[in-house]
C-alpha cells in the first residue's frame, strides 16, 4: 500500500480590491475502495466560515464567502491519503461491448442506474459523429470492452499531443480532437466523449499524478499538478480507471479527487467575484510519499472511522 501527501495551493491576487466573493471548492481527496483519506485541512486567508458538504456525485466540497474588501485570496488543502492495491480483469475476458450497451438498455446490471447518469451530454463533453467515428477505431464489432478501452487509451495519448496552454477551461471535447492537441483535461474529455458517443458510460477524474524528476535530478517543489482521467464502465466487471495523458491504468501513482461528467463539475476551486478587475492565479501542488510501516498501515486500516 501507497501513502501521500498532497498539498495544493492556490493564491488569487487582484489589480483591484474585491468587495465580496462566494466559491465552492473541490479540494478533499474522495475515499473509494481503491483509496482512504486519513487527514485533511484547509486553511484560507482571509478567514472565513466554510461549510463542509458533498455535491450530487458524492464528491466532498467545501462552500465559503469572503463577505469582506481583499485584494488577494489563498487555498491551502493539505490531505494525507491511503492508496489501496488495485485488481484488473483480464481484458480478453471483459463482456464484449456491445453487450454492455445492450445490458445497460435492458437494466440487467445492479448499478446500471448509477452507469447510465455518465452517458449523456454536458457542456464540455458533447456526443457528435466525429467522436464515434474515433471510438470505432478501437471498439471494433464483439471486441471485449476492456481491451477495445485500453486500445483507445492507447490511441488519444500518441495522436493527441500533450501541449500546456494550448487550449483554456472552457474547451470542449469536440474542439479539442479538431485541434489534435490539449492538455490532460481534454485528453480525459476526449475519451470520456468518445466512449458515450457509442452508447457507453465514462466518468471524468479530477486528482493528482504523482510526477518523478529525472534521475539525479532534486525532487522541484510545486512540480507535480492537478490531473484529470477517465473512468469507464465494464459492466459486471465495474469501472476501471484509464489515463489517456500517459497511456496508463490508473494504479498506485494516482490520488482521487473526484468525478462528475466534466471539468466544471471537479473543477479545484469556482466561484464568483464583485470588483477586483483582472486577476493573476498562481497554483502549487505536491504530491509526496510518506513513508509508514506495513505494521501501521495493517493496524490504521482496521481503525474505527474508516
Amino acid at each position: 500500500m501507497t501513502r501521500y501527501r498532497v498539498r495544493h495551493l492556490t493564491r488569487y491576487s487582484y489589480d483591484e480590491t474585491v468587495a465580496v466573493c462566494h466559491n465552492v471548492a473541490h479540494l478533499r481527496p474522495r475515499s473509494s475502495m481503491e483509496s482512504i483519506v486519513r487527514s485533511y485541512t484547509l486553511r484560507i486567508e482571509p478567514a472565513t466560515h466554510v461549510e463542509n458538504r458533498t455535491d450530487y456525485f458524492g464528491n466532498p466540497i467545501a462552500c465559503f464567502s469572503i463577505p469582506e474588501r481583499h485584494q488577494a485570496m489563498s487555498l491551502e488543502a493539505i490531505s494525507e491519503v491511503q492508496i489501496l492495491p488495485r485488481t484488473l480483469p483480464d481484458p480478453g475476458q471483459t463482456l464484449p461491448w456491445e453487450r454492455v450497451r445492450e445490458g445497460l438498455r435492458q437494466r440487467a446490471f445492479p448499478d446500471w442506474l448509477e452507469a447510465t447518469q455518465f452517458l449523456f451530454d454536458s457542456k464540455l463533453v458533447m456526443r457528435g459523429a466525429d467522436l464515434a467515428a474515433f471510438a470505432r477505431g478501437s471498439f471494433s464489432p464483439g471486441r471485449p470492452i476492456l481491451e477495445a478501452a485500453l486500445d483507445l487509451n492507447r490511441r488519444i495519448h500518441e495522436q493527441i499531443a500533450y501541449v500546456p496552454r494550448s487550449t483554456d477551461v472552457e474547451t470542449t471535447a469536440i474542439q479539442a480532437l479538431e485541434l489534435q492537441r490539449g492538455v490532460c483535461q481534454d485528453l480525459a474529455h476526449i475519451f470520456a466523449g468518445a466512449v458515450r458517443s457509442i452508447g457507453l458510460p465514462a466518468r471524468y477524474v479530477s486528482g493528482y499524478l504523482r510526477t518523478r524528476p529525472a534521475p539525479g535530478q532534486p525532487i522541484r517543489v510545486g512540480a507535480d499538478e492537478s490531473h484529470a482521467w477517465v473512468s469507464v464502465y465494464l459492466g459486471d466487471a465495474g469501472w476501471v480507471d484509464l489515463d489517456p495523458t500517459n497511456d496508463l491504468v490508473v494504479r498506485e501513482e494516482h490520488v482521487l479527487l473526484g468525478w462528475g461528467r466534466d471539468y466544471r463539475d471537479v473543477a479545484p476551486l469556482l466561484g464568483i467575484y464583485l470588483g477586483g478587475k483582472n486577476q493573476t492565479l498562481h497554483v502549487e501542488v505536491d504530491v509526496t510519499p510518506v513513508e509508514t510501516s506495513d505494521e501501521s498501515l495493517l493496524a490504521e486500516s482496521h481503525a474505527p472511522g474508516f
